[in-house]
């Protein structure tokens, strides 16, 4: 039970960071504890998804205070890629946030969102919607011939 625990708390904690500016994946830790059989599958999407779109607010909430924090070196985007991002954000807008699940892209636009002052709850749904199904196409990946 507690090592159960202790699974899910590091899954967790490697998919909150993969949204941030730490330069991490959390596909392969998911897909490896998937194909273990030995977690709930609903469990572990549920708590990759979580903890990737809790993530991915802190990079909306870095956006939101972008003026204080620019010129650190841990800032999760430069100012190429943020200026890349408003450009998609402008053009496309909120629905780029669809995007945030995608290598490169994905988390300075959650961070534009945040400069551009997206509402926090439309950027909750639509990034909830990305970072779900990219996990959940990790599961079809990882066990699709189970579920078949």
């Amino acid at each position: 039970m507690i090592s159960d625990l202790g699974v899910y708390a590091g899954l967790f904690a490697l998919a909150f960071a993969a949204a941030t500016v730490l330069p991490m994946q959390s596909e392969a830790a998911l897909a490896g504890l998937l194909l273990s059989n030995s977690y709930s599958t609903t469990a572990l999407i549920a708590v990759a998804s979580v903890g990737n779109v809790l993530g991915s607010v802190v990079n909306w909430l870095l956006g939101r205070a972008i003026d204080r924090f620019r010129g650190r070196r841990w800032f999760p985007a430069s100012p190429t890629q943020i200026d890349r991002a408003a450009s998609w954000y402008h053009r496309y807008g909120r629905w780029t946030l669809l995007l945030s699940w995608a290598p490169v892209i994905g988390d300075p636009l959650t961070v534009v969102a945040g400069v551009l002052r997206e509402p926090l709850p439309s950027f909750l749904i639509l990034v909830t919607i990305a970072k779900t199904m990219r996990y959940l196409v990790v599961l079809l990946m990882a066990r699709g011939w189970q579920l078949l």
